[in-house]
Formats: C-alpha cells, sequence, structure tokens
C-alpha cells in the first residue's frame, strides 16, 4: 500500500490550500492509500541561514519533518501563490529538509527525503487562475531534488466558493479532478515504493 503525505504550504489556519489538502487526504484514502495530513504550522522551523545551521545543525522540528518525509511514498502538496510563485514556508521547508546530516551519504544525504519519490501538485486561489502559476516553480525544484512530479496538476479556482461547511469539495468539477490526481498519485507511489 502506497504511504502519501500531504500538505499545504501555508500556516494559515483557514487556509484554502489547507482545505483542499485535507480534502485531498481523503480521496488519497478512497483511492487505497495510507494518507496522512500533516499541517506545516505544527512544525515552525526558522529561516534557513547557512551560519544557523552550522552552529545548531538542523532545527528538530526540521527533524521531525524529515522523518515523515522518509517514510512515504508520494507527496500530495496544495501550494498557494504567492507573487506567482511558491509560498515562503514552503520553499523554506524544501531547503531545511535538503540539507544533508552527517556525511550526507545515504540516509543522511538531504536528498534521502526527495529521491525516488513522486509527487502529485495542486493549488486553491480564490482567483480566477486558481494559484496555478506557483505550480512550476514548485515542479522545478522537486524535480531537481531527484521527485518525479506527475504531469497532471490541479488548480481550483475561486475557491472561497467551493467548500462545505464541512471542509469537503462541494464543487464537483473540484472535487472529481482532486479525486483523479489523488488516484494517479496512490498509484503511482504504489508502483515505487512497492
Amino acid at each position: 500500500m502506497a504511504r502519501i503525505l500531504v500538505f499545504a504550504g501555508s500556516a494559515r489556519r483557514d487556509s484554502l490550500n489547507k482545505k483542499l489538502a485535507r480534502a485531498a487526504t481523503q480521496f488519497a484514502r478512497e483511492a487505497g492509500a495510507e494518507a496522512t495530513f500533516v499541517d506545516l504550522d505544527d512544525y515552525p522551523i526558522p529561516l534557513y541561514h547557512g551560519d544557523l545551521e552550522a552552529a545548531s545543525g538542523m532545527p528538530a522540528n526540521a527533524r521531525k519533518l524529515r522523518e515523515l518525509f522518509l517514510a512515504h511514498d508520494g507527496l500530495l502538496i496544495a501550494s498557494p501563490e504567492n507573487n506567482s510563485s511558491m509560498t515562503a514556508l514552503l520553499k523554506n521547508t524544501i531547503d531545511w529538509l535538503s540539507r544533508d546530516l552527517g556525511e550526507g551519504r545515504g540516509q543522511d544525504s538531504g536528498l534521502a527525503p526527495w529521491r525516488g519519490k513522486v509527487a502529485g501538485l495542486m493549488a486553491a486561489s480564490p482567483g480566477a487562475f486558481g494559484g496555478v502559476r506557483a505550480l512550476p516553480h514548485l515542479r522545478q525544484v522537486l524535480a531537481t531534488l531527484g521527485v518525479t512530479v506527475l504531469g497532471t496538476q490541479v488548480a481550483v479556482p475561486r475557491a472561497d466558493t467551493v467548500f462545505a461547511a464541512d471542509g469537503s469539495l462541494a464543487d464537483e468539477r473540484a472535487a472529481k479532478s482532486v479525486r483523479a490526481l489523488a488516484q494517479a498519485l496512490a498509484d503511482a507511489a504504489g508502483r515505487l515504493g512497492g
């Protein structure tokens, strides 16, 4: 069974992308995956700084996140769009988790949490483009780290209108797209992880 880690690149409590990630977690479970939702706001880490890393090493919360990444076959990421790119939170998380531990070989390599993983990308925005402009940047960064990123991605425009009060996707078109992405990721991660 594929293990998929689902998260949003937002710290906001009522983030549309967190809602999207939570809905996608359920779809991934329905697709037969063992899906774990993680809130990056529960793992606060300082802005990456080489001097801080040299003095103190990787922060404890970054190490905890790194272990979660290592334990999963796939990543399902809901990325908000900030100025046509990914958020500082998401980029900072990636930057810390890609740092070498110890001698940087095997599981200590900064590539270990990424290499061999498969990822599905999605975005939600109240705007007309649904956050799609951030996804090529995220795709490029993940591919550089050795992640296989699915060609299909999902952008949910006018996302402030698509969720029901319980957080589920009330918009059938959006739900169908996210369900299909979750299924494709579960299938791909199952092949890679199996």
